[in-house]
């Protein structure tokens, strides 16, 4: 039973110590300013529209060529 509680008492800690890590590194970030956050946005919206359509069109025509080399 004693092994029991120190493993969960090194588990505890171990999470304690990782928290308090991640809470220091995230201190060191450089986070976007509005503008910036707004801009990126917009990108990434752009870029996911783009690549959908681009899927689209090739799905569209690798179907339409398997129909024509079924038929």
């Amino acid at each position: 039973m004693a092994a029991q509680e120190t493993t969960v008492q090194t588990n505890t800690s171990r999470w304690k110590k990782f928290l308090r890590e991640v809470k220091a590194e995230l201190k060191k970030v450089t986070w976007p300013g509005k503008q910036e956050l707004i801009s990126f946005t917009g990108i990434v919206f752009v870029t996911v529209a783009v690549v959908a359509a681009l899927i689209w069109v090739i799905d569209t025509s690798f179907t339409q060529l398997l129909k024509a080399i079924i038929k």
